[in-house]
């Protein structure tokens, strides 16, 4: 009976065999078997995911933040015409002129002249002017066969015109203005027969001689603006004279001509402008 109970208690307390010198129950031990059957199933996985954490991808860098992109910043559009308002007063012209000119009654050949052309306006409004004119033509001229051996003598026109100037259409881009202009020229026809001063002379080249004449321009200009100020002008003409013919009658003589060359406007200041005040630099001790 005591061995029984004995063998009993023996079969009870035996060893776990997971750590040295400790004793467990068989309803213990059948814990322990479980945990372990646990353990070997979950292993696999356990493995398989930290391997997929150790694989190239998982240590790859995370997609870089896109560049900032270049904004150009808001450039305010100037408008150079904007200025042009035609309120100016003055108004000065400049440019270079050409003109077909008969310096003769009979000739048959013109001459082509160029030279310069100079205005001044004043204006009264927006349309209306005052305008003095200067033009001056120089250049050579063919002449009548002559025993004096002389071909393509120098020959001179210079015009002093005055008249009004009507503004008929005008904008920020462009104005055309039309023009009638009267007063006087003067011919320069004897500058290569100047030691032979005989009107039969100039008679015989088919020549003017030197001389005043009534003269008038009528014609219109058509300006392209550039800015408030300045502006590019193209202008033809006809002029009209009157050049005495000494040996025969005498008529209007009836000329081309064109101009082209820019226009200065002498524009006001804006109300409440003021002039900047420069530094003065006065004389002290010797130093300026």
């Amino acid at each position: 009976m005591y061995l029984e109970i004995g063998f009993a208690v023996r079969q009870r307390r035996r060893p776990c065999g997971l750590l040295a010198g400790s004793w467990c129950s068989p309803g213990g031990l059948t814990v322990l078997k479980s945990l372990r059957t646990m353990l070997f199933a979950l292993l696999p996985g356990a493995v398989l995911g930290t391997a997929s954490l150790l694989t190239p991808a998982a240590f790859a860098a995370a997609p870089a933040a896109p560049a900032p992109q270049y904004v150009p910043p808001t450039v305010a559009v100037t408008n150079p015409l904007a200025d042009v308002k035609y309120n100016n007063k003055w108004e000065i012209y400049g440019g270079m002129a050409y003109s077909h000119f008969d310096a003769g009654p009979q000739l048959i050949q013109g001459a082509s002249l160029g030279g310069v052309d100079a205005q001044v306006a004043r204006f009264f409004n927006k349309r209306w002017a005052a305008v003095a004119n200067y033009r001056g033509y120089f250049g050579t001229s063919g002449v009548q066969p002559n025993v004096y051996n002389i071909r393509g003598p120098f020959v001179a026109e210079h015009m002093f015109v005055f008249g009004p100037e009507y503004r008929a259409i005008y904008n920020q881009h462009l104005s055309l203005n039309f023009h009638a202009y009267a007063g006087g020229a003067y011919g320069d026809f004897q500058r290569a027969t100047a030691p032979l001063t005989n009107p039969e002379v100039q008679s015989q080249l088919g020549l003017y001689t030197n001389q005043f004449s009534i003269a008038s321009v009528i014609g219109g200009s058509l300006d392209l603006n550039r800015s408030a100020r300045w502006a590019f002008r193209i202008e033809p003409d006809a002029t009209l004279t009157r050049f005495n013919n000494p040996g025969g009658p005498t008529g209007i003589q009836q000329q081309f001509a064109l101009s082209v060359g820019v226009v200065y406007r002498i524009v006001p200041h804006p109300k409440g402008y003021k002039k900047p005040v420069h530094p003065h630099h006065h004389r002290r001790f010797g130093v300026f």
